[in-house]
């Protein structure tokens, strides 16, 4: 095959779940259900955070930013893969694929700064609950997201600049419904090795260093709840905790899946299911954990609620 520099022209083909026309319709419903489901749900939580003092805490802070993120991760992936099965067409132009790449990059890197953040919340929280709020004060809040903000930018950009000095063959068919940086890379003409140590270092970097830090987190809370002398007191220390970790194992577990079929020789199928499930499952399911388990938060869900309808 005849490779060509075509970064200044070049459309790639998303390729998508299936080429079966008859699913087309059933996929263009169901994305479109999930997406809006993530929207709603999202927004909710977000709404309800700020309509609601009681919850002006560091904890429902950094879930309000968190919702953010999962309604921005979902909105960089599903719209276009929408329009795509509306239009029956496969394309997108290299300038909207290269971007892409660059807000996946920056909305799961900072989905997970936040869970960490997160969970050094309910460490301190838990095993120093009467320097709490000296510790979790609105200043180190603030300045917890915008670290996190940084790093997951100055991470998106480091890798989008770096795709932008491949060359590329005439085969442009990425085996996914969005850009992703492992499939595009896989399509370079060009030398990728210094882009593919990078991306797996980087990730490796930022992914497990944060998940150990949730894990050493969750150990110190743990030996701190064994502690007590009160086993109903342990329960409703730990209860704060279920929902974090739920969304925790859920992230994690569904990255996981989609760095393993990106980096092993496995089928597009599989490895497009991963990332629906980390892209567009997550995403939704974030706000009904949260809001299942947690009084406040369905309090607060019920008053807002009950204030939309009173306008109408």
């Amino acid at each position: 095959m005849e490779s060509e520099n075509q970064t200044g022209v070049a459309e790639f083909l998303l390729l998508g779940l299936s080429e079966n026309p008859e699913l087309q319709l059933l996929l263009l419903e169901m994305f479109l259900t999930m997406y809006l489901v993530t929207v709603l749900g999202n927004l909710l939580i977000i709404l309800a955070v700020n309509s609601d003092s009681h919850l002006h805490t560091p904890m429902y802070f950094f879930l309000s930013n968190l919702s953010f993120s999962d309604i921005c991760f979902s909105t960089t992936t599903v719209p276009k893969m929408l329009v795509n099965i509306q239009k029956q067409s496969k394309s997108i132009s290299y300038t909207g694929c290269l971007t892409q790449i660059c807000f996946v990059l920056v909305f799961a890197c900072l989905e997970n700064c936040l869970l960490a953040a997160m969970a050094y919340d309910r460490y301190v929280a838990i095993c120093h609950p009467l320097r709490y709020t000296v510790i979790m004060n609105p200043r180190l809040c603030s300045q917890l997201i915008l670290l996190s903000l940084f790093i997951s930018i100055m991470n998106a950009l480091l890798h989008s600049l770096m795709v932008l000095h491949l060359s590329f063959c005439t085969d442009l068919e990425i085996p996914q419904f969005f850009c992703e940086l492992p499939q595009v890379l896989k399509l370079a003409c060009s030398d990728t090795l210094f882009n593919n140590i990078l991306l797996h270092f980087i990730t490796s970097i930022l992914g497990c260093g944060t998940f150990l830090g949730i894990i050493f987190s969750y150990v110190q809370i743990v030996s701190y709840l064994l502690k007590m002398p009160s086993t109903g007191g342990m329960y409703k220390a730990f209860s704060t905790c279920g929902s974090h970790l739920s969304v925790v194992f859920l992230f994690y577990g569904t990255g996981f899946g989609v760095y393993l079929s990106s980096a092993a020789t496995v089928s597009s199928r599989k490895s497009a299911v991963s990332s629906v499930m980390h892209t567009v499952v997550t995403p939704m399911l974030n706000p009904f954990i949260y809001s299942l388990r947690n009084k406040d938060m369905v309090g607060a869900l019920r008053k807002l609620i009950s204030k939309i309808s009173s306008f109408h």
